[in-house]
């Protein structure tokens, strides 16, 4: 399957018109795509999250996995609901089941939480959340804060060590199953600084934060999904996952859709991308990351606290820095015809374009663009 692809001058001059399109009148194009996205999703059912047996499993009670695909645990003890946690599979840009999105554990699920971890052989965890505001709790403390080891249920969780990002912690933990033989090792991103319901204070942080996860992804086998989570697992949890697979498919000369990305978001788990607010950033989010791409090395200009993406820098530049953008644009320029060729293989079906979800699980007929391929559903 051939999949045309852009530059990323290209991608960036027409997202630019994008925005600002839909930023004019006092984001009047931004409400409007967001108001279409309220219904998405609504009337898949939901029933195993609204059993008796399972509501106290959850942390808020109106938001619950829908069926089709939610994360089902192994039964235990011939308890038929033991393999209930409030969890869903989501996509990101390869399959149906890039990440799992889900809730910040309570006390009581936390072992569920990490069983669902051990058999889904996850080896990234995200959490986009702190584990209180003032006196509200949004997320029970699943793991050791410093060195150390806790059991929860049948694993095992040690802390190996903590590295401290500029926003964030980057912890190695190793995972022990009772009565198996070999260890496991998850690294775990603690963003604490997002709020709940709102944004970081500026795009920058949450870019740097999303384009290391996102490189890390890039170099390991996709042996099981990601986990991301927040408080509720739907509002920052959707956010995120939404602006890392617009990275990615930037990153591969694919025009990004949010409103598409967003959509289809909402037909794996309820309220993804839950605010008007969430839904802007994650255009803000990519505006910035594209600038940035665009200035040089991503990594590290993303860090750069000087790094404006709505002024040109400035001609005076100094001698060393001119060389610098010179041997950048001399490499991309060398570079283009390689990564043509490679891009037919990040397009192929079974690295990037997914299937979408058979027609028996859609709340209604009709046509609809994904971000990374333009198959209807049927």
């Amino acid at each position: 399957m051939r999949v045309q692809t852009f530059s990323r001058a290209q991608i960036l001059d027409e997202f630019t018109l994008r925005f600002q399109s839909l930023a004019a009148n006092d984001n009047r194009g931004f409400k409007q795509e967001f108001e279409d996205l309220e219904e998405v999703g609504q009337n898949l059912p939901s029933r195993a999250g609204t059993t008796e047996a399972n509501q106290n499993k959850n942390r808020y009670p109106h938001i619950v996995p829908y069926d089709h695909c939610r994360v089902r645990l192994s039964v235990q003890n011939q308890n038929p609901y033991s393999d209930y946690i409030n969890a869903n599979y989501v996509p990101g840009g390869g399959t149906e089941r890039d990440f799992i999105c889900t809730q910040g554990p309570l006390p009581h699920t936390v072992a569920d939480f990490w069983r669902m971890v051990w058999e889904q052989n996850v080896q990234i965890i995200v959490m986009v959340t702190a584990l209180r505001h003032k006196d509200i709790i949004l997320c029970e403390k699943y793991w050791p804060l410093e060195p150390g080891t806790v059991q929860h249920g049948r694993i095992q969780v040690t802390t190996v060590n903590r590295q401290q990002g500029p926003d964030y912690f980057i912890t190695t933990i190793k995972l022990r199953q009772r009565d198996f033989p070999t260890e496991r090792i998850v690294t775990h991103y603690y963003y604490s600084s997002w709020p709940d319901l709102g944004v970081p204070k500026e795009p920058a942080s949450l870019c740097a934060f999303t384009e290391h996860v996102r490189q890390h992804l890039e170099t390991l086998p996709r042996v099981g999904p990601a986990v991301v989570h927040c408080s509720a697992g739907v509002g920052r949890s959707g956010t995120f996952v939404a602006l890392l697979w617009l990275m990615q498919l930037c990153a591969r000369g694919i025009r990004p859709d949010v409103r598409a990305a967003v959509e289809d978001l909402r037909l794996h788990r309820m309220w993804m991308v839950q605010k008007l607010q969430q839904y802007v950033f994650v255009y803000q989010c990519l505006l910035h990351w594209l600038n940035a791409r665009m200035v040089g090395s991503t990594w590290l200009q993303l860090q750069s606290p000087n790094l404006n993406p709505n002024h040109s820098q400035p001609h005076s530049s100094p001698p060393k820095e001119n060389k610098v953008r010179k041997k950048h644009r001399q490499r991309r320029k060398s570079t283009s015809d390689q990564e043509q060729f490679t891009t037919q293989h990040f397009l192929h079906p079974s690295n990037l374009l997914r299937k979408l979800l058979p027609s028996s699980t859609l709340p209604k007929k009709g046509t609809k663009t994904s971000p990374t391929t333009s198959v209807p559903f049927r």
